[in-house]
């Protein structure tokens, strides 16, 4: 048994993970196969991880197996239904408090999965649904792998977190894969929104041996082990570059990371040196490296800030603050969307999948109805042919989605929600013309992303049914819905748009009625507070390089993918509640009337800014040109004071809640914890507003000083 794994403390309320071993007779196998479980006692929505108990059952269960030695001829690893593993017990983590805890944690792992890839017996991952992380690493250490066609979740997300894979994930992936695609797997999916794989992909790359169908995966996995054991089957695998290719891999993926994070977190550049010592170093010499790096991650305050937005998205957003009582929430048996364009259509999508009631679209000719049904059935189509969903439930998505021309199709709805022009009068003239259709009790919903509610509802017969459902575009995608409710807006009401927010698997935030609400309000005054520093003198390039890791990507990258039109009308409508501290750019006003999609051209591969809007561009008389380091301080002061503001108007409960939404609706870091974690960690809180927005503890490490 490894020393690590009996010397490493306990975590406090670990769901440890056993791991049950299985003797099984396998045809064509001269003796034994051991199938080792692993298997935390819940169902599929807590899936399993490793810490210290759950290492050491593993420990206990090779031991088991070596015990059984020479009966022994192959041994094999698997999940419990749904779940392989999605890696170490990263509550426990949040606990350790000292750098010799942390590394006893990354040696125990190595020295347990050691043990799995020194067995003197060819062995096998049989991987059976979700496997991240840990999961993932111990994988990695077995000689071969099947991969289920129903693996949910493929991944290595431990630098989107602030970590490293630190069990062996650095130096076995890239010599699997190469330096190329480990990097893509380690480090650009991690940073890009923690992108999973699907099994497809995965095994394309070569993570896995074989694709299995899920219906009957273990024989499968089963059969083809022996296949493989008596040699019908050969795996071989491509040659790895080990020469100048893994090096300027490792340089590609620095620049992706400066593009990224602007050296803002340390992990994924630890993951990269990492990964460049893999292409020379022994197994040993590369992990006591992770070792190192997995220590000292660990007692960062992004790594602290990365589990605090963890249990955010995991935990809170499971229990919304302000959310009524779910049992005043009503049943939904059909709901309406006035508007057939691409928003309503994706939200019509969504409504089907997920509730599998009746979703009629309206709008204002058959032409523009027929395109928005048509989308729909032509995304059901998709799923079809990915195998996402069978023939039949294609065939009963399509004929819950229809059309009318008229409202009166809408008699019979509980939840009519307008996806319409952004615009005050259009969409009151909607609601209006709604009330003459619908019952009593049909909860009015509006999509806007600016918009007061309480206005909106103004005039109406039942205001009180009217609330703020605001999803973030592209809907399938976004897991944000700001719930806004208006000064009339009733319980009941905002009960069933939360529940609704359950059912549709999405994350809810409750939201005073204000301009903008959440994202949207402090997205205006972060883009408001770049392009004012453009607009007095410094180069837009600066501007974007000085913010990098706290947005998912550049602010004048975002606003192509926003629109310029959109937030220009985001800024108006901030400014006009609010006055000068929200910036409206002439600048900005010249892209739209010029109708460019944005600042730059992507032709040479990488951003440059449009020679013509270059021609038109203006700034100040006496420019000031500013250093990365000073836009980032005004950028982060701006947030500052606007996040206080907020807060001290009630438009969210918490800071967490800021937090959570901006992680959810704008894809903020989890290793800054979204926000207000970054604006304590740099001081900014207590400069600004004269006190931190959390408790000194809560997402930075307890006990340094701050």
């Amino acid at each position: 048994m490894s020393t690590a794994a009996t010397t490493t403390p306990d975590f406090a309320d670990e769901v440890v993970t056993r791991a049950l071993v299985t003797f099984l007779e396998v045809p064509a196998l001269a003796g034994e196969l051991a199938l080792i479980t692993l298997d935390n006692g819940h169902d599929h929505t807590r899936p399993s991880t490793f810490g210290p108990a759950g290492l050491r059952s593993l420990d206990a269960a090779v031991d088991t197996v070596t015990n059984r030695s020479p009966k022994v001829s192959a041994v094999a690893v698997t999940g419990k239904p749904f779940i392989f593993a999605v890696g170490a017990d990263i509550t426990g983590v949040g606990l350790i408090n000292d750098r010799e805890q942390a590394l006893a944690v990354a040696r125990q792992g190595h020295d347990v999965f050691a043990r799995i890839r020194d067995l003197d017996v060819p062995t096998f991952a049989f991987v059976n649904g979700a496997v991240m992380g840990g999961g993932l690493e111990l994988a990695l250490h077995c000689d071969y792998r099947t991969v289920s066609n129903s693996a949910a979740a493929i991944a290595f997300p431990e630098c989107f977190l602030g970590l490293v894979p630190g069990w062996g994930g650095t130096q076995l992936l890239p010599n699997l894969i190469g330096a190329r695609a480990a990097i893509t797997v380690i480090v650009e999916n991690a940073l890009n929104q923690n992108k999973m794989l699907n099994p497809k992909q995965a095994t394309d790359l070569g993570i896995f041996d074989q694709r299995l169908d899920s219906a009957d995966f273990l024989a499968e996995s089963l059969r083809w082990a022996a296949q493989v054991l008596s040699g019908q089957v050969a795996i071989t695998r491509p040659e790895v570059d080990r020469g100048d290719g893994w090096d300027s891999a490792v340089l590609a993926g620095r620049a992706f990371v400066d593009l990224k994070v602007a050296g803002a977190a340390p992990a994924p550049y630890r993951a990269l040196d990492l990964i460049a010592l893999a292409k020379t170093a022994d197994f040993a010499t590369g992990t006591a490296a992770e070792d190192d790096a997995l220590a000292d991650l660990i007692m960062t305050d992004e790594l602290r800030a990365g589990l605090y937005a963890f249990d955010l998205v995991n935990k809170r957003a499971k229990r919304p603050a302000g959310a009524p009582d779910k049992s005043l929430a009503r049943k939904l048996t059909k709901v309406g969307i006035v508007g057939a364009g691409l928003m309503a259509g994706q939200m019509a999508l969504l409504f089907a999948r997920r509730l599998e009631v009746p979703v009629v679209l309206t709008d204002l000719d058959q032409t523009r109805l027929d395109r928005g049904v048509g989308y729909v059935h032509s995304e059901i189509d998709q799923l079809l042919a990915k195998r996402r969903i069978n023939p039949d439930k294609a065939n009963r998505l399509k004929d819950l989605v229809t059309g009318s021309l008229t409202k009166d199709a809408f008699a019979d709805a509980d939840f009519v929600i307008e996806a319409v022009f952004e615009e005050m009068s259009i969409k009151r003239a909607v609601f209006e013309d709604l009330e003459q259709y619908v019952k009593p009790d049909a909860i009015l919903a509006t999509n806007t992303s600016s918009l007061s509610i309480t206005e909106m509802a103004q005039g109406l017969s039942n205001p009180e049914r009217v609330v703020g459902f605001h999803f973030f575009n592209p809907v399938a995608i976004m897991p944000l819905v700001e719930i806004v409710r208006g000064e009339q807006t009733d319980e009941p009401s905002l009960a069933t748009a939360f529940a609704l927010a359950k059912q549709l698997k999405k994350t809810a935030v409750g939201v005073k009625d204000s301009p903008s609400f959440i994202v949207n309000r402090l997205l205006g005054r972060f883009m408001g507070e770049v392009s004012r520093v453009v607009d007095e003198g410094t180069p837009i390039q600066v501007a974007d390089a000085s913010v990098g890791g706290l947005a998912p990507m550049a602010p004048f990258v975002l606003l192509a993918l926003v629109g310029p039109a959109i937030a220009l009308h985001n800024a108006e409508t901030l400014h006009a509640a609010f006055g000068d501290r929200f910036y409206v750019s002439d600048n900005l006003r010249r892209i739209v009337e010029l109708g460019k999609p944005g600042i730059y051209l992507w032709d040479s591969g990488k951003p440059e800014v449009d020679p013509e809007l270059a021609g038109v561009f203006q700034t100040d008389r006496n420019p000031v040109e500013l250093s990365p380091s000073e836009v980032r301080e005004r950028v982060l002061r701006a947030l500052a004071e606007e996040a206080r503001l907020m807060l001290d108007e009630g438009v969210a409960a918490e800071p967490q809640d800021l937090d959570l939404a901006m992680i959810t609706g704008a894809g903020f870091s989890f290793f800054n914890g979204g926000l207000t974690p970054l604006l304590d960690r740099t001081g900014t809180s207590e400069s600004v507003t004269g006190h931190r927005f959390l408790p000194s503890g809560t997402a930075n490490v307890a006990g340094v000083p701050h």
